[in-house]
Parts: structure tokens; C-alpha cells; sequence
């Protein structure tokens, strides 16, 4: 195993995981909720009348902060090992992983384990397995 030094980024990462931190004990200590994107979505398609519009809000948070950041920073170079048949393939085992999981990476990883919740913990070390398996099977036993 090599580290790729030029884009290895501790220091921006830590500044990312605060950020995340703060932003999710906030939201739930304001709102009473958990920030997990899968619930944000989800709570769309049954809305409740004052709930539309701080899940749109924060949909459109989500969508306009990636545009600041290219205006003021410049654009950044995401370069992605895939077909789009596959990354479609992965984004819809993804969301029926969430759906069975009664959640997201972000709700039970940040949030969840955060509130020192049993099925978070599960489900965390659950898809957290799943992905050292994968990440297993096709870079070394399947290469």
C-alpha cells in the first residue's frame, strides 16, 4: 500500500469533520433531529406542511454551497474509476441499504453514534464492514 502524499489532505479533513460535528449537534439540538440526508429526502415524500421548507432549504444548501465553493476556490477534479452504469448501480444499493438500514452513513455515523444509540452502533460497524469486505474483494482478492 503507497500514500498518495500530493493529495493527502489531514489537516482540510479534520477541518471537514469539525464542521460536520458542529452542523449535526446543532441541527439536532435546534431542531430535535437528527441530520442524516436519507431522513431529509424521505420526510419530502410525505411532507408535512411545516416541514417543506427547511428540507428544501437544506437541499438547496446542498446544491448551492458545491457553486460557491468553484466561484470563490475554482473547480475541482473529481476523478471517478467507474462506468455510470455502475455508479447508478451503487447509488441504488446504496439508498436500499438506507431504507433497510432505517438510515444513512451520516445519521447513524455522526448522529447516532453520537446519541450513543444501539442500532447505530450496529448499523455503523455493519456497513463499515461491508465496505472493508468490498474494498477486500476487489483490490486484492478479485485484482
Amino acid at each position: 500500500m503507497t500514500i498518495d502524499w500530493n493529495h493527502f489532505t489531514p489537516w482540510m479533513s479534520l477541518a471537514g469533520g469539525i464542521v460536520l460535528g458542529l452542523t449535526s449537534a446543532l441541527f439536532i439540538l435546534f431542531n430535535g433531529r437528527v441530520l442524516g440526508i436519507s431522513g431529509i429526502v424521505g420526510g419530502l415524500l410525505r411532507p408535512k406542511t411545516r416541514d417543506i421548507v427547511w428540507r428544501l432549504s437544506f437541499l438547496l444548501g446542498m446544491l448551492v454551497a458545491p457553486s460557491l465553493y468553484v466561484a470563490f476556490i475554482g473547480p475541482m477534479v473529481a476523478t471517478i474509476d467507474a462506468s455510470w452504469a455502475m455508479v447508478i448501480v451503487a447509488g441504488l444499493l446504496v439508498g436500499i441499504g438506507t431504507r433497510y438500514g432505517s438510515g444513512c452513513t451520516s445519521g447513524h455515523g455522526v448522529c447516532g453514534l453520537s446519541r450513543m444509540s444501539p442500532r447505530s452502533l450496529v448499523a455503523t460497524l455493519s456497513f463499515m464492514a461491508a465496505g472493508f469486505i468490498t474494498v477486500f474483494l476487489l483490490r486484492h482478492a478479485l485484482a
